[in-house]
């Protein structure tokens, strides 16, 4: 997103191409590193959605942390990038991309697998069980 900062990098899964294979190939093309499918750890997916019905705007995220590569991050795709930066997780930059600071922020208390992002009627867990547990009338 222009003008925010980014976590690591971000793209498209390809025909014929796992989650974790399309996660591998654009840390190559964007980071320039190398990084095995197999060494992938899943974090959380994110369900995310812009506020509108377009179709575009509904995304699904998967994210995932690794200890191991080879090669040196760099910035490879040099016109969709200004900077390529470490921070810690208790002094993130403002201009951080909302649906990536509400994965970080949440790394330390711990992420549910699956969670919502952006959607203003979504009830709460007590919400959903009451609606269960209530009668037909």
């Amino acid at each position: 997103m222009n003008g925010q900062w980014s976590a690591a990098a971000a793209g498209h899964v390809e025909a014929h191409e796992s989650v974790s294979e399309a996660a591998s190939r654009e840390v190559r093309e964007e980071l320039g590193i190398v990084v095995e499918a197999h060494d992938l750890v899943p974090l959380t997916t994110m369900h995310r959605t812009q506020g509108t019905s377009r179709a575009l705007d509904q995304r699904v995220d998967f994210f995932f942390t690794c200890e191991s590569w080879a090669g040196n991050p760099k910035i490879v795709e040099r016109d969709k990038s200004a900077g390529l930066e470490w921070f810690k997780l208790d002094d993130l930059p403002e201009t951080l991309v909302p649906h990536e600071r509400y994965v970080l922020e949440r790394l330390k208390t711990g992420l549910a697998p699956i969670v919502n992002f952006g959607f203003t009627n979504l009830k709460t867990r007590e919400q959903f069980q009451d609606d269960q547990h209530r009668l037909p009338t």
